[in-house]
């Protein structure tokens, strides 16, 4: 890829890596059959299955919530109908990266709540982590069962303009999304069924029953004896949609916190037939609201003593407590320290250069470039709590300049990074739009990682914005087979 003029103090510009398209204008090799069906389709015919698909997510109600929206916030969630293709090489890469960082991720979990040897010895500072927001102090010395504090984990990875992919955030609370990776797969079968079938894609729909596996495997009681349950907040939650579509995908009770008692430490479901136990929770309600009674006495969504159950052992959540202090973002920076600490090994997959603002030299530097950075806070997610300096104005940038004087641990910054462009189906024509990649990773007695993950898209024209809340939209990805 060329790069444009540097600027005058030596940042510069470069092209973002094309996914579909060689430099000269031709398809990369495995997207040859892609753009040849294409061409035989012609346009009318691809807007036709564009509008069948589009058809297809309104009847089954796939929705998602856009804050802001003059038009209302629930909508039908934006999809592209042509897909996004990862070879196998390089896949073959991302599930070996990946799970290498999930590895070391769990282990710094279990070390910080326990011996915190990683912070003895200085590799991570025990101060970023004890102020940390989602630390939770009850927590420590918790034994987890079989030692998993990370079941569910949603890792956003961009392509870099070299080609290389590099993980920009890992998501370890309850990362959300793969409803929509499992339904963009179901529309894609029936829009496309003989360029699917011809192009060799691995599956993903055995998806709904690892994450099941995974979560029996964590009980702590034998995993074919399990009782599982999915608890969420409720229906007025954006991402309601997924909580009741893999609650049905795995056959499990959907609940909700008035569902549930605690009795003797022990967490039971109220049914018609009268009191069931539980013993593994798929919980999709952020730590502050599990349990009433150990956090916010306000909430209305949690079940009073869950806490209680929890450190006696009698029940499991997935994730487990206290795991979003390993994907605030200033943590995120040590991620390659920490898996040569705990695995004595290189890091795979490249985190992308982070400035922590804690520190004066890359505050300094930063302050003195909030027009060229990706400011962000640490704990927010969905594209909220950020500056994209190159598309900030001066009030913006000043207003970053003193949130971060005032506050400097809750920020970071980044390079704004070209994200790769693939090929969309807009106003009936191809056009390039940014696009990133959520994987979702699984945990149980082993990782296991779905072959392929949600692609999101930047549907306004020059946009780096994906994040669904804020009016991106996704495509189906397709990893090939050899």
């Amino acid at each position: 890829m060329s790069a444009a003029a540097p600027h005058a103090d030596g940042f510069h510009l470069v092209d973002p890596y094309h996914e579909s398209a060689l430099p000269d204008g031709k398809p990369r090799a495995h997207y040859e059959r892609l753009a040849a069906r294409l061409r035989e389709l012609g346009p009318e015919e691809v807007a036709r299955r564009q509008q069948a698909a589009d058809a297809s997510f309104l009847q089954q109600g796939i929705t998602f919530t856009v804050y802001g929206s003059a038009e209302g916030t629930e909508k039908i969630f934006p999809y592209d109908v042509l897909p996004r293709l990862i070879t196998s090489a390089e896949w073959e890469t991302l599930e070996t990266g990946l799970a290498q960082r999930i590895s070391a991720l769990n282990l710094f979990l279990g070390d910080i709540y326990h011996e915190a040897r990683i912070l003895a010895d200085g590799v991570v500072a025990a101060d970023l982590i004890y102020s940390c927001k989602h630390y939770r102090r009850e927590m420590r010395g918790v034994n987890v069962p079989h030692g998993n504090y990370l079941t569910v984990v949603g890792s956003d990875l961009i392509r870099q303009p070299d080609g290389k992919f590099a993980v920009l955030e890992d998501n370890l609370r309850v990362p959300s999304g793969v409803s929509y990776m499992l339904a963009n797969r179901q529309v894609m079968k029936r829009t496309f069924p003989y360029m699917f079938r011809d192009h060799g894609v691995r599956s993903i729909d055995h998806y709904s029953q690892d994450l099941l596996t995974c979560l029996r495997e964590i009980a702590p009681v034998a995993p074919a004896d399990a009782s599982v349950v999915l608890l969420t907040p409720g229906v007025f939650n954006s991402a309601y949609f997924e909580h009741a579509f893999l609650a049905r995908q795995m056959g499990i009770q959907l609940t909700e916190g008035r569902d549930l008692v605690v009795h003797n430490n022990v967490v039971y479901q109220r049914t018609t037939a009268g009191l069931r136990r539980v013993d593994v929770i798929y919980r999709r309600i952020d730590d502050d609201f599990i349990d009433p009674v150990a956090y916010r006495g306000d909430s209305m969504l949690g079940v009073p003593g869950i806490m209680n159950a929890y450190r006696a052992g009698n029940v499991v959540m997935a994730n487990a407590l206290g795991t979003g202090v390993a994907d605030d973002k200033a943590v995120y920076a040590y991620v390659p320290d920490i898996i040569r600490y705990y695995l004595k090994q290189e890091p795979i997959i490249d985190n992308v250069k982070t400035y922590l603002l804690e520190r004066p030299a890359d505050r300094d530097h930063v302050l003195s470039n909030l027009d060229k950075l990706v400011v962000k806070a640490v704990g927010e997610s969905g594209g909220y709590g950020m500056l994209i300096g190159p598309h900030s104005t001066k009030a913006q940038q000043d207003e970053f300049r003193e949130k971060i004087l005032a506050n400097p641990r809750n920020y970071i910054a980044q390079p704004t990074i070209s994200l790769s462009v693939g090929p969309c189906f807009l106003n009936g024509a191809l056009e390039p739009r940014h696009i990133d990649l959520r994987v979702y990773v699984l945990h149980g007695k082993k990782v296991r990682i779905t072959p392929g993950g949600l692609t999101r898209v930047a549907l306004k024209k020059g946009s780096l914005v994906v994040n669904s809340s804020q009016g991106g939209g996704s495509k189906d990805t397709w990893v090939l087979h050899d």
